[in-house]
């Protein structure tokens, strides 16, 4: 079916539809060349070589401004003066198809690696960006003014302003690694991506030739605190908190969990590690509501503080998993690629009391010295229902585990990320 001035419709999930072979993808090849470029472009569709594209959760605003005329669908990014402020990499874990399945190694290097495709008409488009950033927040702000921090003119401005090297990253999949990691078969995960998003990537079922996607789904932000070359070296000490978003407490300082009270306090380690010549790393990913999303993580507030007896911890996680189905949906297994990107090998201090992460990164073989709780001065009182219940969960603690009988009686909100 045509309308005027519009190309025929190309369903890619008819045979043979997809033109030539398109470039080939070695993923964990020891090189550039060797592994072969993303290309996720809509520009050229007969050279794409994965399915999905590319701006991860707004891909659907950029399809909006095609349609409503505000972006030429062949407009092709000027990559001029784009390339990363500090050079990341490549470190042996870019080679090794086992450790990073979720981001492209290459993501921030593409328009560098891959000149001479981009020459040949390929547009290939990084997936990582790094840039240089200065962060304000009131909490360095109360730390320096309590004498915790003290400006030293680098790391630390005299303003409270902290100076930071930044990546944004968009997620990029290599299906057969995240099949194993999540200990299915691929044709299992394609089908299960397939028709859990209402078939909206036929390519996942019929091109078993493609094995990288480019999901529709946010990205995370990678913010370094000191010298970022030392991140790879296992005798510099290194302070990291990765740490899931909560849009509630993150931006609008929501008392309701403790999400930006700790990650105030990972800011705050991050920037004693980098004063005292080691580096400091805060992971920031989009998983709003253990990635149940907003809507279900309001809903499970209200569920909670509307049940009999109130709200209390024993029936935390209960009444989350009423209402979504699941307790949670972060899947801490993709995590650690991020911080094999970066080449690290040790964590001296990790800023998590989850036990999750700190078993999802070890299991990958990155060693973990020591896991820094949050100070209980830093736990709002509203929040305490969901740390008894996390601490009773699993979640690490230096001090007792609450037993049954106080988890009872606690009562309060709050729901974590």
């Amino acid at each position: 079916m045509t309308t005027k001035n519009m190309r025929p419709i190309q369903l890619t999930s008819h045979p043979n539809s997809h033109g030539p072979a398109p470039l080939a993808i070695k993923w964990g090849a020891a090189t550039a060349k060797e592994r072969g470029p993303v290309i996720a472009s809509l520009a050229d569709p007969a050279k794409r070589n994965v399915i999905g594209t590319h701006s991860g959760a707004y891909a659907i605003y950029r399809a909006v401004a095609v349609a409503a005329g505000a972006l030429d669908p062949q407009h092709q990014p000027d990559l001029t003066n784009t390339a990363p402020t500090d050079r990341i990499g490549p470190h042996a874990q870019w080679g090794d198809p086992k450790k990073i399945v979720s981001i492209d190694p290459w993501g921030a290097l593409s328009a560098e690696v891959f000149a001479d495709e981009r020459k040949e008409g390929y547009d290939v488009r990084p997936t990582i960006a790094v840039t240089k950033a200065h962060l304000h927040m009131p909490e360095i702000k109360e730390a320096v003014e309590a004498g915790r921090l003290k400006a030293d003119g680098k790391v630390l401005k005299g303003a409270g302003d902290c100076a930071v090297t930044k990546a944004a990253f968009e997620p990029v999949w290599y299906l057969p690694g995240i099949a194993d990691r999540f200990g299915v078969t691929e044709a299992h995960l394609r089908r299960s991506l397939f028709e859990q998003t209402g078939g909206m990537f036929p390519e996942l079922v019929t091109r078993g030739d493609l094995e990288v996607f480019v999901p529709p789904i946010g990205g995370m932000t990678a913010y370094i605190f000191g010298d970022v070359e030392k991140l790879s070296d296992e005798s510099v000490p290194l302070a990291c908190r990765v740490h899931d978003e909560c849009n509630g407490s993150d931006v609008f300082g929501s008392d309701i969990c403790t999400c930006r009270p700790y990650l105030a306090h990972g800011i705050e380690e991050a920037i004693k590690m980098a004063q005292g010549g080691g580096t400091g790393l805060v992971v920031y990913f989009r998983k709003e509501g253990r990635a149940l999303g907003e809507v279900t993580k309001f809903l499970v507030y209200n569920a909670r503080k509307r049940q009999e007896g109130g709200d209390s911890a024993a029936r935390y996680f209960e009444r989350t998993e009423c209402v979504a189905g699941v307790q949670d949906m972060r899947f801490q297994e993709l995590m650690p690629d991020v911080l094999h990107w970066l080449g690290i090998k040790k964590i001296q201090r990790f800023i998590s009391m989850s036990n999750m992460k700190y078993d999802a990164i070890v299991d990958t073989g990155i060693k973990i010295a020591e896991r820094v709780n949050i100070p209980d001065d830093l736990i709002p009182a509203d929040a305490r229902v969901e740390m008894d219940a996390k601490m009773a969960a699993g979640y690490f603690t230096p001090t007792d585990v609450p037993d049954e009988s106080e988890l009872n009686k606690a009562k309060g909100r709050g729901l974590d990320e």
